[in-house]
């Protein structure tokens, strides 16, 4: 995993935060109710969920999940109904106001750059938006998920079996035989959204599910 410290990887959380605000900006009412990439979510729901993301204190966590039953689907699906104004405008607002917090669960914050670009996507290819994610981004997310367990919502189990190869191939994570493709795809890969993916490739493939 990276050494980057926090204070350097918060600022790419921030910029992913506003380029999905103004990507939101520019939807339409019904493009807001449509269906994400998230099952059984909205775009508005995921939108929502983001805001609850970035004022994840560790106490407000803790209280959330208590009121769950430390479910973490029925904690998500609370938070999203929380969060979700009666208006995608209203919670357009929300996501402003939260967009400069550094608030994050235990653990390193590369996660909060994982769930950025994990449900940017999610958002962005229900309505064919696309953006061009800066590469230390992604490349910080992908490690992310390559060291953190699948039970808990990463990749680990898949990434110690093969290596994981940009199409460039300026970046390369893991020995094993090769999974190629996009960075950005890589990460879909790696964050349960392999089925999403696009133009992945090579014999590591044949580890994935």
């Amino acid at each position: 995993m990276s050494k980057i410290p926090a204070s350097e990887i918060w600022p790419l959380v921030h910029a992913e935060r506003l380029a999905l605000i103004d990507d939101l900006g520019t939807l339409t009412a019904d493009q807001w109710e449509a269906p994400s990439l998230c099952s059984g979510w909205s775009i508005h729901d995921v939108a929502a969920h983001l805001v609850d993301n970035a004022r994840a204190t560790i106490s407000r966590l803790l209280i959330a999940m208590a009121k769950a039953g430390f479910n973490f689907d029925r904690q998500n699906d609370q938070g999203v109904a929380a969060e979700k104004s009666a208006t995608p405008d209203g919670t357009l607002q929300k996501l402003v106001k939260v967009a400069g917090l550094r608030d994050a669960p235990p653990g390193p914050v590369a996660s909060r750059l994982v769930e950025e670009i994990a449900h940017g996507e999610d958002i962005r290819r229900a309505v064919g938006l696309k953006r061009d994610y800066p590469e230390m981004s992604l490349e910080l997310a992908i490690k992310y998920q390559a060291a953190t367990p699948q039970g808990v919502g990463g990749a680990k189990e898949l990434a110690r079996k093969v290596q994981l190869c940009s199409q460039d191939e300026t970046f390369r994570w893991g020995i094993g035989p090769q999974i190629a493709g996009t960075r950005l795809e890589l990460l879909m890969l790696l964050s349960g959204r392999g089925k999403h993916a696009r133009g992945l490739s090579g014999p590591g493939m044949a580890f994935v599910r």
